[in-house]
């Protein structure tokens, strides 16, 4: 057991935040959630001097629902600001922010949002941790919501080694404890599933349980700057990669 510390969690209500909440809890650290709900706004900056009065880490779990890329790099330009800004002053000791698994290449979209993203709280004054992790098995939902037209969802083709966001949340928890944790600098650790698995048939087995009767097909598209990244296993991790269960089939059999 790490010696215990107060540590604040932006996006704490959201998709991964909440189980980094929960394994911080878990763990003994005082947690200070940081959302829109608990006041605090980490985009405009709004509650967040107030928030992190003797904090000594923040995890950065906040994300964008939208795909579109100068929307998404606004979001995450304007949170490492916030958060540099604020920190620094508070004298926060280390700002951990997750990211994702190979997108070094990426020119498009989300994936280059975030690496916008990594540079922006690297540059910084805070010290920084980096963790990047693969696609989350909680985001296959929300492609079938975008593609979905009637009873078909249309999702791109892809190759993945989807992982559970409480697993991510466990390895940013440890890169939060560790005094000698890595992700200062590329290559940033990664954390995956326990083996590939395309993004079309998960797409199916959610589907199968939520919604039988939809049709889900696989796009190429050649129109899509990120296509060769997407299909030819640019998104898979490094042989150094923390690889951590349940694979897809299981988890979706227990998600509610």
């Amino acid at each position: 057991m790490s010696e215990a510390k107060k540590i604040a969690v932006a996006g704490a209500t959201g998709r991964l935040g909440r189980h980094v909440v929960d394994v911080l809890t878990e763990r003994g650290h005082t947690v200070v959630p940081m959302s829109r709900a608990t006041g605090v706004d980490i985009v405009t900056g709004a509650g967040l001097a107030e928030a992190l009065e003797g904090v000594d880490v923040v995890i950065d779990a906040s994300s964008t629902p939208s795909p579109d890329r100068k929307v998404a790099t606004e979001f995450f330009t304007a949170a490492a600001r916030n958060l540099h800004e604020a920190g620094q002053k508070a004298g926060v000791g280390r700002l951990v922010v997750v990211s994702i698994i190979g997108i070094d290449a990426s020119a498009a979209g989300y994936n280059a949002a975030k690496l916008e993203h990594e540079r922006a709280v690297l540059a910084g004054p805070v010290p920084v941790r980096v963790l990047r992790a693969a696609q989350f098995h909680e985001l296959v939902e929300q492609f079938t919501q975008w593609g979905r037209q009637g009873d078909t969802v249309h999702v791109p083709r892809m190759r993945t080694q989807l992982v559970a966001a409480r697993a991510v949340a466990e390895a940013l928890v440890e890169l939060a404890e560790a005094e000698d944790a890595p992700g200062a600098r590329a290559p940033f650790p990664e954390v995956a599933g326990p083996r590939e698995e395309s993004l079309e048939e998960a797409a199916r087995l959610l589907m199968a349980r939520r919604d039988p009767d939809v049709k889900v097909v696989a796009v190429s598209d050649p129109d899509n700057p990120e296509r060769d990244l997407f299909e030819n296993g640019g998104l898979l991790p490094g042989a150094d990669a923390r690889l951590a269960g349940p694979a897809f089939a299981e988890w979706v059999e227990t998600a509610s």
